[in-house]
């Protein structure tokens, strides 16, 4: 080969090495854009489950505390069930403990007392509150008005007597008072008196 042959020769190998260094370059290039590209995606798919997870995990707590709020309202519920059948006991116990005063039904009647006591402390406990409003200002939501007496002693709307107290549990109302009210005389009553 002559010299330029050999020259020639070389620079195609010099060539054909600089290609071969370019393409290994840009192969590695490739590789290089392919791992971030997954990496990208794992990282946003591991984001993506976390943001899950973490949804999931305030799902799975809201809803034990919505089950704790319903378990306590049944609670509730039941235990106002129970009260409300016991109002009229408390009634029939009030009923006879203001019938009888003679002296030889004393020993029956200290015995009611203290059963009757009982009763309404264990109620009191559980959250029992018993309405009775005498001389207090009228309240549609905790009373009912039986009666009502035109009367200018008493402010319009006080309550003169109570016929049957009310109970309330935890602000709810299960049975109102039923009450006789004053009520100021209206001028046409005052017509019709005279």
């Amino acid at each position: 080969m002559s010299e330029k042959e050999v020259k020639i020769h070389i620079k195609k190998n010099v060539d054909s090495a600089e290609i071969g260094q370019d393409s290994e370059a840009k192969a590695a290039e490739a590789e290089s854009a392919k791992a971030d590209a997954e990496m990208a995606k794992l990282t946003a798919d591991l984001e993506a489950l976390r943001q899950s997870m973490l949804r999931s995990q305030a799902d799975f707590a809201n809803y034990r505390k919505r089950i704790e709020k319903e378990r306590f309202e049944d609670s509730k519920r039941a235990t106002a069930r129970v009260i409300e059948g016991l109002i009229p006991v408390i009634d029939g116990f009030e009923h006879a403990l203001a019938a009888h005063h003679e002296a030889e039904y004393e020993s029956y009647r200290k015995g009611f007392e203290l059963i009757y006591k009982q009763l309404l402390d264990n109620l009191t406990r559980l959250g029992v509150e018993r309405i009775d409003p005498v001389g207090k200002p009228f309240d549609p939501h905790l009373h009912q008005a039986m009666d009502r007496t035109e009367t200018t002693e008493h402010a319009d709307g006080t309550i003169l007597q109570v016929f049957q107290p009310g109970y309330v549990l935890h602000g709810r109302v299960l049975r109102p008072a039923m009450v006789r009210v004053a009520v100021h005389p209206s001028p046409a009553s005052k017509e019709a008196v005279n």
